[in-house]
């Protein structure tokens, strides 16, 4: 798959990408867990395009060190965040070594700079109401 075939809800997919660029870390509390966490976001692209990609704590490490690098994200999806494409590796989602070095990558077609609608997740089955 090639970034600019990237759609909100694409999951479960493997792209080849070069790690062009970590932005600044910062910290945020999870309600989830209740635990404090580490996220940044990454810059990450190929010949037709570039998106972010949302990092959570030891991902930042693991992308800070292969800056600049080509890298194969195995079994990732896309969400929408405050209406712009984000890239998530997930619990699922792999880091690995790229097969293919990308050269040029198209920097002028950011995916996450296009605004779409976030259709939001369905969570559980229809309700029924009985009378």
């Amino acid at each position: 798959m090639k970034v600019n075939e990237l759609r909100p809800g694409s999951k479960w997919f493997m792209v080849t990408v070069k790690i062009l660029n970590v932005g600044e870390e910062r910290k945020v509390f999870s309600r989830r867990d209740g635990e404090e966490h580490r996220v940044a976001e990454a810059l990450v692209g190929d010949e037709t395009g570039t998106i972010l990609v949302s990092l959570w704590d030891e991902d930042i490490d693991l992308f800070k060190e292969k800056e600049g690098a080509s890298v194969t994200i195995a079994n990732g999806y896309v969400t929408v965040f405050r209406g712009s494409m984000r890239l998530s590796l997930g619990r699922f989602g792999k880091l690995e070594e790229a097969k293919r070095d990308i050269e040029d990558v198209k920097e002028d077609y950011n995916l996450s700079e296009i605004e779409v609608e976030d259709r939001g997740r369905r969570r559980g089955g229809r309700r029924r109401r009985y009378v």
